[in-house]
């Protein structure tokens, strides 16, 4: 017995469905393989745009990051948009979908687009590049920057620990740069008895300070009588400048050193050496500028 003989327009609708969904298939094959081909160049466009810009001399280093982040991200848009054209997606349409669902995605992300945004204004301002070591005392961060991106900056503090600062927090608020300026003004206080011969002393700290090659030249040390008490007796003040390299290590062997010249000459030991950072309302920071 013969199967029944099935009606000619299922065939012809066999024949169209099989036809579309093998259209189907070999698009979303095409539209897979454009991804995969355009996310290894994508990656490839990243790594070399940064290696190319590291060797660049016209680019500052602080922007290198983020210029080749964008290039990768430009590459993708491409490709993604490519690959919805070969699944038939109409990319007019999709990109007014896109658009509400970018105004949706930002009212959500407020904070996020305010990082963008500080980012973007830290890149043109530029308060700070790569290798300064900055101070936000209101937010407590601080540490030299080893990166900068659209959202976030990397910093490494002092004590050698990873600080992973939001953009808004540094833009929002005071930011002192330490390394921005070529010279760092040091100053210390020598407290010495009511008898001790002032420019006998003055002159010792003074010899110290020119004989040191660390000590900035231009403009030149300064001893002065910072205050006389006939009980109290006698403190000078030293103030001078140093370059930011030499800046810790000179910080930290001044005072000793001071110490050690008095107490050998005929001035005699010190009864204190003071490190002194200047207030802004201190007129002796003047003295320097």
């Amino acid at each position: 017995m013969q199967p029944p003989l099935l009606p000619a327009h299922v065939d012809y609708y066999s024949a169209a469905l099989f036809t579309w969904l093998i259209n189907l298939l070999r698009r979303l094959a095409t539209a897979v393989a454009i991804l995969i081909v355009g996310y290894l160049i994508a990656a490839w466009a990243g790594r070399a745009s940064r290696s190319m810009l590291a060797r660049s001399q016209r680019l500052d280093v602080t922007v290198q990051p983020i210029a080749a982040v964008a290039i990768r991200y430009a590459i993708m848009i491409l490709v993604i948009v490519a690959a919805l054209g070969q699944l038939g997606i109409q990319t007019a349409s999709l990109l007014a979908v896109l658009g509400a669902a970018g105004l949706a995605i930002g009212l959500a992300l407020q904070g996020t687009l305010t990082n963008i945004a500080a980012g973007i204004m830290l890149l043109w301002l530029r308060p700070f590049r790569i290798g300064d070591y900055i101070e936000v005392p209101t937010n407590n961060i601080a540490g030299r920057v080893i990166e900068m991106g659209l959202f976030v900056c990397h910093l490494e503090s002092a004590e050698g620990v990873f600080v992973f600062a939001p953009n808004s927090a540094i833009w929002n608020a005071a930011l002192r740069n330490q390394s921005r300026i070529a010279g760092r003004l040091i100053s210390f206080r020598v407290a010495l008895p009511p008898t001790a011969p002032i420019d006998k002393a003055r002159g010792i700290l003074f010899a110290m300070l020119k004989e040191d090659a660390r000590v900035a030249k231009d403009p030149a040390p300064e001893v002065f009588l910072d205050s006389f008490d006939a009980t109290a007796g006698v403190t000078l003040n030293c103030t001078f400048h140093v370059v930011h390299e030499h800046s810790a290590e000179l910080q930290r062997d001044i005072i000793e050193r001071a110490n050690q010249r008095l107490a050998q000459s005929e001035v005699g030991a010190p009864r204190s050496v003071t490190r002194l950072i200047p207030a802004v309302s201190d007129p002796s920071r003047l003295i320097l500028s």
